[in-house]
């Protein structure tokens, strides 16, 4: 079980060319070629019905909480449209295909959730507007001009991932620690950019590291059980493909007693130790925000710059059966 409460976040810093993303690399499946899923809200004042497409990277909890929070912002809006969700299952070339079908349909508006997925609809058009959501340096991935002001069509909302509180959890949760092993998918670049931040969080912090990457789901088993006898921890940041497999992960890791500092909240649920996260659900209901005034009040995504959830929204998250099954204790740890 997993036991919530709200921390400020006051360390937080944007700063441009820093900052990271859910991380992806490619798996196997392909587009979800399921029917059309369609949803009606109350007209809008003029009558119109939007056509709104989604392409999704990869089903887990974080990237659904981001869907599931944009569909909440449209319905609260009162517009009147229809949605066609796609999910790529975790592979870049099906991200392709997608974005290329939604272009072709004339749909009004774009919603891509992780990175790899707004490449793709950014390939694909320039011309219809494209909402971002899960994606932590729109700039670094070539997706906008900077992130203050996009330039294009593109735009969104940045996940950016508080590795330096994170850190400094780990360190309150395994005072003991000397080295940590960083997890994660060596196919995103963004992800290594999350890695590099963890990197030096520990080095101002006294801890080593270590690298442990994976190319794809397959690897993570074998990964995680080479860390044994090796790392005091582990560092996982908001990467899909570990995020996908958190379970496998959590299974290994505590099987050999090694804690698991997640860079999510989801992750922890799924059995890693804990984490300072934002909220995903939120971060899609923002992003719905901004499609609303790009479709109903005719703001471009050119001038709209990227946006970021409030300080107060950072939460930890510890998961206590975890907790319990690594002997540590987290009493009083997030107040």
């Amino acid at each position: 079980m997993a036991l919530i409460t709200r921390r400020n976040f006051g360390q937080l810093v944007i700063a441009g060319g820093m900052a990271v993303t859910l991380g992806a690399c490619g798996g196997n499946g392909g587009a979800n070629n399921s029917a059309e899923a369609e949803a009606e809200t109350t007209a809008a004042a003029d009558g119109a019905t939007y056509k709104i497409g989604v392409i999704q990277l990869v089903e887990h909890n974080a990237l659904d909480a981001a869907n599931e929070g944009f569909v909440k912002a449209l319905d609260d809006s009162g517009i009147s449209y229809t949605i066609d969700q796609q999910n790529a299952q975790n592979d870049q070339a099906a991200c392709q295909t997608i974005a290329s079908k939604l272009v072709s349909d004339g749909d009004d508006l774009i919603l891509a959730i992780a990175t790899p997925a707004a490449q793709a609809a950014a390939g694909a058009t320039d011309t219809i507007p494209i909402v971002g959501t899960a994606i932590t340096d729109f700039a670094e991935s070539g997706l906008v001009e900077s992130n203050d002001a996009p330039g294009g069509n593109v735009t969104g909302t940045s996940d950016l991932n508080p590795v330096t509180d994170q850190i400094d959890l780990l360190l309150k949760l395994v005072p003991d620690a000397k080295t940590v092993g960083v997890l994660f998918c060596s196919a995103e670049a963004n992800s290594e950019l999350q890695a590099k931040m963890a990197e030096e969080a520990c080095a101002a912090a006294g801890l080593a590291t270590e690298r442990y990457t994976v190319s794809s789901s397959n690897e993570i088993q074998q990964v995680v059980e080479s860390m044994a006898g090796k790392v005091d921890a582990i560092y996982a940041p908001t990467d899909n493909t570990i995020a996908a497999g958190m379970a496998t992960v959590a299974m290994v890791a505590n099987d050999n007693g090694i804690p698991t500092i997640c860079g999510e909240e989801n992750m922890v649920e799924q059995g890693g130790l804990a984490t300072y996260s934002l909220n995903y659900y939120d971060l899609g209901y923002k992003a719905g925000e901004m499609a609303v005034r790009i479709l109903v009040e005719g703001e471009k995504p050119a001038d709209m710059p990227i946006e970021y959830l409030s300080g107060d929204d950072l939460k930890f998250v510890v998961n206590e059966e975890t907790a319990a099954t690594l002997g540590i204790d987290v009493s009083g740890i997030g107040e």
